[in-house]
């Protein structure tokens, strides 16, 4: 009966459960029932836009990445997406074949010169439908020290995107490795947050710090602020080490962990030098197949919680 009411409740989610018993047992990577989520309608018009913090205080975690692929995952599901590169490292201005030294402007003017730079003067086509992206060069990391006697320094960033807000479908956030000015712009700015997390244990420790800093800006300068969703990346299953790093996020964060998991390819650092999606690079990959699934799962998760009956 357990096993029944488990197998309804899933179909009453909208989610795809085989009919059969043992495969509505299937686990997947984290140790979770096997969940298929639909693939979602497109939409006649778009905006106003979710935007979306990918956040981790540690570097190499694979927040860039995530960022590129899961945006042209949205826009091949339909939606329109911007990318934010907030990191004076500019990788994801690269990883999508962007130059930011033959550029005029970039994120930086946008925050140092509002005045003259609007948000419509830093945004870039990408050769990816309906996925755009604001630029950032070595210049943005001036912007930390400059911004700090400016009145409201915190929100410089989401008066700079109001603008464009009904324009997109999604913003996506791509933060620079620190807690910082400029990460506490983009979760001031954003609706929620995504934290890619390495399956090992030094990733792990700087949790509690992660979310003790989304906590306080939740509390004292965005309250509609969310963790979306934590997402495992660079799994190897080979690994009893990433295995149990993995089991302990899934005991301590249940289900704000996504059920995607993204496996390490070497699809990924090809992508990063041909300055494309993997979508676009190598479509059939178990990497492009995951970012889908993740794009997949992002927007059943935002549906389902949209049409969820308000609590008194």
């Amino acid at each position: 009966m357990g096993d029944e009411a488990a197998g309804q409740s899933s179909l009453e989610l909208g989610l795809a459960v085989s009919a059969e018993p043992e495969a509505a047992e299937a686990l997947d990577l984290t140790g979770r029932p096997t969940l298929e989520f639909p693939v979602p309608a497109p939409r006649a018009t778009h905006g106003p836009a979710r935007v979306l913090a990918l956040v981790n205080q540690k570097g190499g975690v694979g927040k860039t990445t995530t960022t590129i692929n899961l945006g042209a995952s949205l826009a091949e599901y339909g939606r329109k997406v911007l990318l934010v590169d907030f990191d004076p490292q500019g990788a994801l201005t690269a990883g999508v074949g962007i130059n930011a030294y033959a550029l005029e402007t970039t994120v930086f003017d946008l925050l140092m010169e509002p005045e003259r730079v609007s948000i419509r003067d830093v945004i870039l086509p990408t050769t990816t439908v309906d996925l755009d992206v604001v630029s950032a060069s070595i210049d943005l990391s001036a912007a930390e020290m400059a911004l700090v006697n400016e009145v409201a320094r915190e929100q410089i960033l989401a008066r700079a995107l109001r603008p464009i807000l009904d324009d997109y479908d999604y913003v996506l956030i791509d933060c620079q490795p620190s807690l910082g000015l400029l990460t506490v712009n983009a979760l001031a700015a954003a609706d929620g947050v995504i934290i890619p997390l390495e399956c090992e244990f030094f990733a792990l420790r700087g949790m509690k710090i992660l979310v003790d800093t989304i906590h306080k800006v939740q509390a004292r300068i965005n309250p509609r602020l969310t963790i979306d969703g934590i997402l495992a990346t660079m799994y190897d299953s080979r690994t009893v080490h990433r295995r149990e790093v993995l089991q302990r996020v899934v005991d301590a964060f249940g289900d704000t962990v996504f059920r995607t998991v993204i496996t390490q390819t070497i699809k990924f650092p090809e992508t990063s030098v041909a300055g494309t999606p993997i979508n676009d690079y190598a479509p059939s990959s178990n990497g492009a197949q995951a970012y889908r699934s993740l794009a997949r799962e992002l927007v059943f998760r935002e549906e389902s919680s949209a049409t969820e009956p308000a609590t008194s």
